[in-house]
C-alpha cells in the first residue's frame, strides 16, 4: 500500500521538477531472479570474486549507485539464474524489513568519510547548483543525498569508472555525460548485459554527504525558485566545525544535478516503467539540460593558445620562435620526390614556409597537456582562418582581401611514453607568408566536438626589426631589457598608441620616465618587449632649440607599415625595418636615422589612414620656423619630408587674409597646436593658437596641398558655453557662456563619417568642419588627454586624471566608464573570482581598439612582481551595470516591490535576409586541409607536415600567378593544378583505402580549393564595397516590449500603431550626396514585431573611374533605433553586445577583385564561324593562338570576379590600342605616346596605322575608335610607316608579328566605376610584304629560277660529251698504266742474272752519294741502271 507522504505518478527529475509516471499494477510480473532488499549493500572494500557478477535480475538497494540511464523495463527484469515465480514476490514492507535487518552493512551516519578520503577515490563528480545550472569546473564532489518524507535516506552513488576511463581520471571540460539509455526488447536484454564484466568489477560504492565545489553554492534538497533562493542557507564547507556539528545532528545537505548527475531516481519504490515514457523523459531531460546550459553560460573558461615554431624545431616542447624569417625554405623537395602515384606534378617546384603554428588550449586550473590529449580523443580539431592584410603600396602589390581556412594536424611529440598511443601532443599547421603582406590575423575556432572553446583571434605579424646573431635573436634598434621595473610605469600617465590603422605589424609605445626605452609588440600587446634604443644623446640640439629642460624620455611614437618614428625632446628619429616581402632589403636601416636635424620639433602628429600608396606623418616645429609643419611621406620604407605651407607660414597667411578683409591687425604670435590630414581632400586641418596684443584665441584653419592656400574655417569661443540641463548645444553664436575659458588641445577626424572633434576641457563635434555642436555631458573641470576611435561608431575619451568616458558616434550623450558604479561592481566581481587581470593597485599605460573592442594595457601591482597585461574593457557590461543601478520601489498591496526600469524600446532585435557577404566584402577565401596520413593512430609526422607545407605554398603561388590576360576555360586558380589528374582520382582513392599511397600520405584534390559561396552570419560585415549604382539590402526585425498588450482582446484601438511608432529607424549618412538609404516598414501585430527592409544605394555621383581597389571613397551609414543608444544589450556566449546602433562603413568605387580578361575561347569560336576557316601558326602555342592577317578580327572580353567566381561577357564600351610590338618575343618594344597616336588614330595622315574598323563611333576629339561587343571587327592594315610593315620573314614561312594590345574603358564606359585596363599579346601571322620587297624577292627568285633552268639545259646538252671525254680519259690512263707495267716486267726478267752485281754496285754508290748529300744524282744513276 502507499505510504503517507508519497504521491503516485510523480518522481523527482534531475532538473528540479516533477515528471509524471504511471502507477504500476501490483500483480505485474516481477523481474527474473532474486531481488535484493533495499537496505542490503556490499560493504566498502568487499570485492566480488573474479567471474562472479551481480545477477541481472537483482535490484540494487537504495544505498547503492545506479549508473546513468540504467533502469529496467516493467516486467522485464532479468537474472542470470532461474526466474522467480510470482508467488515468491516480496511486498514493499518485507523488502524494507529485510533491508533494516541488513543495515549492519551500512556505515553509520556519523561515520561518513572525510572530504580528502572521498577525493582520493578519484571519482568523477561534478556539482551543479540547483536552479542555476552552474557547473564547477574540475571539482570532485559527493553525489546527491536526500531524505524524502516518510522514507529512509537515499544515497546516490556514482560509478568510479565511466565508459572505460581509468580510476581518478576526470571528465574533460565541456563534456556532457548524458546517458543514452537503450530500450529493452522482449528477449529480455538489459543494459547490464551489454556492459563488460571488467566494468562491473570496477564499480565502487561510496557515500559522501557533500563536498563543496570551488566557487559554487550548496543548497538544500528542497526546490528553490523565485524569491526563496535569496533567503536560503548555504551548505557548510567540508571539514568545518559547522559541518561536523550538523552531521552529528543528522542534518543533510544535497545538490541538484542537471546533466552530469547519475540517472534520475524516483521518490519511492523503483517500479518498472513504460519504455516509451522513459525514452520521452530522457529526451526531455536532454533538451532541458542543453537549454539550461546554453542560458546560464555553463562552460569552462577555456582559451586557445598559439605559438610559432621554426620549420626544423617541430616537436620541441616549450619552444617559441619570433617571426623574423621571411623567405621560403627549400626543405620539402626531397619529401615530394617520394610521392609517386600521387596527384602532384613531380616537375613542379615545391617550397615551404619557415614557420609552423603550434595550437593548444588551456582551461582554468588544469594542465594544458591533459586537456589537449582529452580534446583530441573527443574529436576536437582546431580550424584556423588566416587573413592577409594587403600592402599600402597598391602600385606594386595587388589590393585583395585574402583569407585561407586551414585545419591543424595532430602531432605526437617524440620521446618515452607510458601510454599506448599518446602522452604529449599538439596541433600543428604551416604559417603561410604572402608577398605584399606583413600583417596577418589568425582566428582559431573549434570544429564543434569536444569542449566548448570560444573563438580567439591572434595577430601574428612579421617583425622586421630583428636579426639573428649566431644562435640568438636580437633587436636591430636597441637592446632588449627583461626587467619590468615598477618605476617604468608607476605614477606615469597613460599615453596614446599611434599607428597606421590595420597596416602596422609592429606597435611601439614610449612615455617611460627618464628612459630612452619603448614597449614593442608584434602581437598587438599579447606579448611585448622592453627595448632600450640605441640613439644619440638626448642633449643634442639643446643649444638652438628653446626648451627649458631635457630628459631621456621618448615622448611621441608612431609606427607605420615599415618604419618607426620617435621624438625625444625636440629630436626626431626613424628606423626602417627589413621586410623582404614588401621592398628591397636595401631600403632598410642599419641604425636610427635622425631626420629634420636643423629643426626644433615640438610634436609628432599621426596620420591613421594610408592613401595613394603611401603613409604619412606630420611634425610641428617651434623656434625659427614657428607656424610651419613638416609633412613626411613613407613609400616602401623611404622617408621624405616637405615643409608646408610653401608660400609662407600659416601665421603670415592668416594675418594677410585678416588685413585684406579688414578684420584685424597683424598677428603678433602664432603657433600650430595640432594637425589632421584628410587624404580624400588633400587638405590639412590646423588648430592654430594666435596671441595678439589683447588676448589669446584659437582657430581651425584648412590648408590645401593642391593650391597651397589657407582658409580659416572656425574661430573657437573664448569661454565654454552655458548648457546646463542639456545634452548638447548647437553653436550658432547666440548662446550664453560661462566664466571657464575654453582651452583646446587637439583634434581628431574620422574619415568614414566626416566627424571632426576638437577636444580640451570641452568636446566639440562637426560634420562639415564649419558648424559645431557642444557636448554638454563632459564636465568642464576635466581636461581630455587623447581620444581613441574604433572607426565602428565608438569613441573612448581619456582625461588627464585617467578617467574613461565613452561616446557613441551620432549621439550626444556621454557615459562615464571609470570611475563609476558599474566599474566598481565589475572590478569587485573580478577580484572575488581572483582574476589575474585585476589588482588592487593598477596603472593605466594605454588604451586602444581591436576588432571594435576597447582594450587597456595596464600595469598591475600587488603580485610578487609587477605585471603588464592586456585586458578587455567591458563597455557594454559597465553600461548595463550603471543602468541597473537605477531602480525604484512600487507598492503592490501592502508590500513594496523593487523594480528596474528597462529603457530599451524592444525586447529582441535581429538581422534577416542578409545577402551572401563575399560580393560586398570582396573576401577571397581558400580552403586547405592537411593530407591524410596512413597511420592507425591518425598522428602526423614531420614528413606529412612538410607535404602540408609544400601544398599550401603551391596553392598560394597559384593564387598570386592567376593574373594571365588570357582567360582559362574554367575560372578558378586551382583548375590548372588538378586538370590532368582529376580523371585518376578513383585510382588515388584506391591506393589510400588499401594503404598503398606512397610516403604514407594521401593528397585529396578536393581539400585545396577556392570557396565562392560563403553564407552570412546574421551580422553586418565589417565593411562593404559598392560599384556604380550598387545597393545593399537587409531586414531589421524588432519585437516590442509592449507586444503582449497588442494581442489582448482588451487592447485599445490604435495601440498597435502606437507600438509601431515607438519602434522607428533612422539613418545617419556621412555623405548624403553620395549614398542614400531607404527603410520600408512592415508591421506584424500578431507577432508583436516590426520589420524594416533597409536599402543602401549609391547615387552614381561621387566617383569617376579608378583601378580595382584604388582611391576608394570612404563613407558610412549608421542605422539607429530611436531610444536604444546605450540602453539595449544582447547577452551572448562571447559577452554582451550593444544593440540599436549599426555602423556600416562603405567604400565607393571599383571593388577589389575584378578584372578584364581576353576571352580567347569564345574569340576563336566566333572567328572560325564568321570567317569559315581558321589557320593557326605552323608551330602552334596553346597559350597564345595565332590569327591570320587577312581575316577580320573580332575580340571578346570577360569581366571576371575573383571573389565570387562569376565570369561574364563584358558588354561595355572600350578603346583598343596597339601600344607595342615586334616580329619576335625578344624584340618587343613599347611605343611612345606619339607613336601610339599615329598607329591607332583614325585621324592619322602619315600612313602609320596598324588597324582600322568600320565602326564610326570615336572619342569626343575623334582620336580613337570606341569599340563594343556589337561593333564591327578589326581589319589589319600595317601601312608603310607602321612597325609591322615590310616584316622580314624569319623562315621560309610567312611573316609573323606580335602586337601588344591595350584595352581600356576609361572615359568611354559609364556603366561602372572600374577602370578596366588589359594588356595582352596578339600573335598575327601571314603578314603581307611591301611592294619593293616583294618585287625584289620576285626578281631574285626569278633570276635564280632562270639560272637554274639554264644550268639544267646546259647540263643536259653537255652531259654526253662530258661522258665521252671522261671515258676517253679513262682509256688513255689505263693504256699508259698497262704499257708501262709491261715494259717494266720484261726488262726485269732479262737482266735477272746481272741484277745481283749491279744492284750491289748501285746500292754502294747510292749509299755513298746519300752520305755525301747528293740525293738527286743517286736517283739519276738508278734510272740509267734500270734502262741498261
Amino acid at each position: 500500500m502507499e505510504k503517507e507522504g508519497e504521491k503516485w505518478g510523480e518522481k523527482v527529475s534531475r532538473f528540479e521538477g516533477k515528471v509524471r509516471i504511471e502507477r504500476p499494477a501490483w500483480n505485474e510480473e516481477r523481474a527474473r531472479g532474486e531481488e535484493k532488499p533495499r537496505g542490503e549493500e556490499r560493504s566498502r572494500g568487499e570485492e566480488r570474486p573474479r567471474g562472479e557478477e551481480r545477477s541481472r535480475g537483482e535490484e540494487r538497494p537504495r544505498g547503492e549507485e545506479r549508473s546513468r540511464g540504467e533502469g529496467r523495463a516493467r516486467g522485464q527484469e532479468k537474472s542470470r539464474g532461474e526466474r522467480r515465480p510470482r508467488r515468491e514476490e516480496r511486498s514493499r514492507a518485507e523488502e524494507r524489513s529485510r533491508g533494516e535487518a541488513r543495515s549492519w552493512r551500512e556505515r553509520p551516519r556519523g561515520e561518513e568519510r572525510s572530504w580528502r578520503e572521498e577525493r582520493s577515490l578519484g571519482e568523477d563528480r561534478v556539482f551543479h547548483e540547483k536552479g542555476r545550472g552552474e557547473r564547477s569546473r574540475g571539482q570532485v564532489i559527493s553525489p546527491r543525498e536526500e531524505r524524502f518524507p516518510g522514507q529512509e535516506r537515499i544515497r546516490v552513488e556514482e560509478r568510479s569508472r565511466r565508459e572505460g576511463r581509468p580510476w581518478g581520471e576526470q571528465r574533460p571540460p565541456g563534456e556532457e555525460s548524458v546517458s543514452d539509455e537503450k530500450g529493452r526488447g522482449k528477449e529480455g536484454k538489459t543494459r547490464v548485459e551489454e556492459r563488460s564484466r571488467e566494468e562491473q568489477r570496477n564499480r565502487v560504492e561510496e557515500r559522501v554527504p557533500y563536498e563543496r565545489s570551488r566557487g559554487a553554492e550548496r543548497v538544500s534538497k528542497e526546490k528553490r525558485t523565485g524569491a526563496k533562493l535569496a533567503g536560503e542557507q548555504l551548505a557548510p564547507k567540508p571539514g568545518s566545525q559547522r559541518a561536523e556539528e550538523e552531521l552529528r545532528e543528522g542534518k543533510e545537505w544535497g545538490s541538484s544535478c542537471t546533466v552530469r548527475c547519475p540517472a534520475m531516481f524516483p521518490t519511492g519504490f523503483v517500479w518498472p516503467r513504460v519504455r516509451v515514457l522513459r525514452v520521452f523523459l530522457a529526451l526531455m531531460a536532454v533538451l532541458l539540460a542543453s537549454s539550461r546550459v546554453w542560458k546560464t553560460d555553463d562552460f569552462q573558461d577555456c582559451t586557445w593558445q598559439v605559438v610559432l615554431n621554426k620549420f626544423d624545431r617541430v616537436g620541441d616542447t616549450l619552444v617559441s620562435d619570433r617571426f623574423y624569417d621571411q623567405e621560403p625554405v627549400d626543405t620539402v623537395g626531397s619529401v615530394f620526390s617520394m610521392l609517386v602515384d600521387s596527384p602532384i606534378d613531380p616537375q613542379e617546384k615545391y617550397l615551404g614556409f619557415p614557420y609552423y603554428l603550434k595550437i593548444s588550449y588551456s582551461c582554468e586550473g588544469q594542465p594544458s597537456e591533459d586537456l589537449v590529449r582529452s580534446g583530441h580523443l573527443m574529436g576536437l580539431k582546431p580550424l584556423v582562418l588566416i587573413t592577409f592584410q594587403s600592402s599600402v603600396n597598391f602600385y606594386r602589390w595587388k589590393i585583395e582581401q585574402l583569407k585561407i581556412r586551414m585545419e591543424a594536424a595532430p602531432f605526437r611529440y617524440p620521446g618515452p611514453c607510458l601510454a599506448e598511443e599518446v602522452c604529449a601532443m599538439s596541433w600543428f599547421m604551416p604559417m603561410p607568408i604572402q608577398n605584399g603582406s606583413v600583417v596577418m590575423k589568425v582566428e582559431v575556432t573549434s570544429n564543434g566536438l569536444g569542449p566548448f572553446i570560444p573563438n580567439k583571434r591572434f595577430h601574428v605579424n612579421m617583425n622586421g626589426f630583428l636579426k639573428k646573431l649566431q644562435d640568438t635573436i636580437e633587436f636591430t634598434l636597441g637592446l632588449e631589457l627583461f626587467d619590468l621595473a615598477p618605476q617604468y610605469f608607476v605614477n606615469a600617465s597613460s599615453r596614446p598608441l599611434w599607428y597606421t590603422l590595420d597596416q602596422s605589424p609592429v606597435l611601439i609605445l614610449g612615455g617611460i620616465p627618464n628612459e630612452k626605452a619603448i614597449l614593442l609588440s608584434d602581437t598587438n600587446f599579447e606579448t611585448f618587449s622592453l627595448v632600450e634604443l640605441s640613439i644619440d644623446s638626448c642633449w643634442v640640439g639643446s643649444f638652438y632649440c628653446p626648451q627649458a629642460d631635457f630628459s631621456a624620455t621618448i615622448y611621441d611614437t608612431i609606427s607605420t607599415e615599415s618604419t618607426l618614428f620617435i621624438r625625444q625632446n625636440q629630436l626626431v628619429y626613424y628606423f626602417t625595418g627589413t621586410y623582404a616581402t614588401l621592398y628591397n632589403r636595401s631600403h632598410s636601416s642599419g641604425s636610427w636615422v635622425r631626420v629634420l636635424a636643423t629643426e626644433c620639433i615640438k610634436r609628432l602628429c599621426p596620420v591613421l589612414f594610408h592613401s595613394n600608396g603611401s603613409e604619412y606623418v606630420m611634425a610641428l616645429t617651434t623656434g625659427k620656423h614657428e607656424g610651419y609643419l613638416h609633412f613626411g611621406t613613407i613609400t616602401e620604407g623611404r622617408v621624405s619630408f616637405e615643409m608646408l605651407p610653401k608660400g609662407g607660414s600659416v601665421c603670415e597667411q592668416i594675418s594677410g587674409t585678416a588685413q585684406s578683409l579688414g578684420e584685424g591687425a597683424v598677428v603678433a604670435n602664432c603657433s600650430i597646436m595640432w594637425a589632421v590630414f584628410i587624404s580624400g581632400e588633400y587638405t590639412i586641418l590646423l588648430l592654430v593658437e594666435i596671441e595678439d596684443l589683447n588676448a589669446k584665441s584659437f582657430r581651425v584653419v584648412r590648408y590645401s596641398l593642391i593650391t597651397d592656400d589657407t582658409e580659416v574655417l572656425y574661430i573657437l569661443p573664448d569661454f565654454i558655453p552655458d548648457a546646463q540641463g542639456l545634452e548638447f548645444l548647437m553653436m550658432v553664436g547666440t548662446e550664453k557662456y560661462t566664466s571657464s575659458p575654453m582651452v583646446p588641445k587637439g583634434m581628431f577626424f574620422n574619415t568614414y563619417n566626416n566627424l571632426l572633434f576638437i577636444w580640451g576641457n570641452f568636446l566639440l563635434q562637426s560634420y562639415n568642419k564649419e558648424n559645431y555642436t557642444y557636448l554638454a555631458g563632459f564636465p568642464e573641470e576635466l581636461s581630455i588627454k587623447y581620444l581613441v576611435n574604433s572607426f565602428g561608431g565608438d569613441i573612448a575619451i581619456i582625461t588627464e586624471t585617467e578617467e574613461i568616458w565613452y561616446l557613441l558616434e551620432g549621439n550626444y550623450r556621454m557615459y562615464q566608464l571609470f570611475p563609476s558604479r558599474g566599474w566598481s561592481i565589475h572590478s569587485s566581481l573580478q577580484m572575488l573570482q581572483q582574476s589575474s587581470f585585476y589588482a588592487t593597485k593598477e596603472t593605466s599605460v594605454t588604451f586602444f581598439y581591436e576588432d571594435r573592442e576597447l582594450y587597456q594595457l595596464v600595469y598591475l601591482e600587488g603580485h610578487e612582481r609587477g605585471r603588464l597585461v592586456k585586458r578587455l574593457v567591458p563597455v557594454e557590461k559597465l553600461l548595463l551595470y550603471e543602468q541597473q543601478s537605477h531602480y525604484h520601489l512600487e507598492q503592490q498591496g501592502s508590500h513594496p516591490v523593487l523594480t528596474f526600469v528597462n529603457q530599451c524600446p524592444f525586447t529582441m532585435l535581429s538581422l534577416l535576409n542578409l545577402p551572401n557577404p563575399q560580393a560586398y566584402t570582396r573576401e577571397e577565401r581558400y580552403r586547405a586541409r592537411p593530407p591524410h596520413v596512413l597511420d592507425s593512430s591518425g598522428f602526423h609526422s614531420k614528413k606529412s607536415l612538410a607535404v602540408y607545407q609544400g601544398l599550401l605554398y603551391y596553392l598560394l603561388w597559384l593564387h598570386s600567378k592567376y593574373n594571365k590576360p588570357y582567360a582559362d576555360p574554367v575560372h578558378d586558380p586551382t583548375w590548372r593544378w588538378w586538370k590532368n589528374k582529376k580523371q585518376d582520382q578513383d585510382y588515388y582513392l584506391y591506393l589510400k583505402r588499401n594503404w598503398l599511397s606512397a610516403g604514407g600520405v594521401h593528397i585529396d584534390m578536393a581539400s585545396y580549393e577556392k570557396i565562392y559561396n560563403l553564407e552570412s552570419k546574421y551580422q553586418l560585415p565589417q565593411c562593404i564595397f559598392l560599384d556604380k549604382g550598387g545597393s545593399y539590402q537587409f531586414s531589421l526585425k524588432m519585437r516590442s516590449k509592449e507586444g503582449l498588450a497588442l494581442t489582448l482582446p482588451s487592447a485599445r484601438p490604435g495601440s498597435a500603431f502606437q507600438a509601431q511608432r515607438k519602434l522607428t529607424v533612422g539613418f545617419l549618412l556621412a555623405d548624403p550626396e553620395c549614398i542614400e538609404a531607404f527603410a520600408k516598414q512592415e508591421a506584424a501585430v500578431i507577432r508583436n514585431s516590426v520589420q524594416f527592409l533597409i536599402t543602401l544605394r549609391d547615387k552614381k555621383l561621387c566617383y569617376d573611374q579608378g583601378i580595382s581597389g584604388h582611391h576608394l571613397v570612404k563613407t558610412s551609414v549608421m542605422v539607429k533605433v530611436r531610444g536604444s543608444s546605450g540602453h539595449c544589450f544582447q547577452s551572448t556566449h562571447f559577452g554582451l553586445r550593444m544593440q540599436g546602433n549599426l555602423m556600416l562603413p562603405v567604400s565607393i568605387g571599383c571593388p577589389p577583385g575584378k578584372r578584364l580578361a581576353f576571352d580567347i575561347t569564345y574569340t576563336l569560336e566566333y572567328n572560325r564561324l564568321l570567317n569559315k576557316q581558321y589557320f593557326d601558326c605552323v608551330h602552334p602555342d596553346p597559350e597564345m593562338p595565332c590569327f591570320l592577317f587577312r581575316d577580320p578580327f573580332h575580340p571578346f572580353f570577360l569581366i571576371q570576379d575573383l571573389v565570387t567566381g562569376d565570369s561574364g561577357s563584358f558588354q561595355g564600351r572600350y578603346m583598343l590600342k596597339v601600344v607595342g610590338g615586334g616580329p619576335t618575343l625578344d624584340s618587343l618594344r613599347d611605343y611612345s605616346e606619339e607613336e601610339i597616336y599615329r598607329f591607332n588614330s583614325p585621324l592619322d595622315t602619315t600612313k602609320s596605322r596598324i588597324w582600322t574598323t568600320k565602326t564610326t563611333e570615336t572619342t569626343e576629339d575623334g582620336a580613337f575608335h570606341i569599340m563594343s561587343p556589337r561593333s564591327f571587327g578589326i581589319e589589319w592594315l600595317c601601312l608603310e610607316n607602321s612597325p609591322c610593315y615590310d616584316t622580314i620573314p624569319q623562315s621560309i614561312f610567312s611573316p609573323e608579328f606580335y602586337f601588344k594590345v591595350l584595352v581600356s574603358n576609361r572615359g568611354v564606359d559609364s556603366s561602372t566605376y572600374c577602370d578596366y585596363q588589359l594588356t595582352f599579346l596578339l600573335h598575327i601571322h601571314g603578314l603581307p610584304l611591301s611592294f619593293r620587297r616583294a618585287l625584289s624577292i620576285v626578281i631574285v627568285s626569278a633570276s635564280v629560277f632562270v639560272g637554274m633552268v639554264i644550268a639544267y639545259i646546259a647540263f643536259c646538252l653537255l652531259w654526253p660529251l662530258m661522258v665521252k671525254a671522261w671515258n676517253m680519259f679513262l682509256w688513255k690512263m689505263n693504256a699508259v698504266i698497262t704499257s708501262e707495267s709491261y715494259y717494266y716486267t720484261t726488262s726485269l726478267s732479262s737482266s735477272s742474272q746481272m741484277s745481283g752485281n749491279a744492284s750491289f754496285k748501285v746500292t754502294s754508290k747510292l749509299s755513298l752519294k746519300e752520305n755525301e748529300g747528293n740525293k738527286a744524282e743517286a736517283e739519276e744513276a738508278i734510272g740509267k741502271e734500270l734502262l741498261s
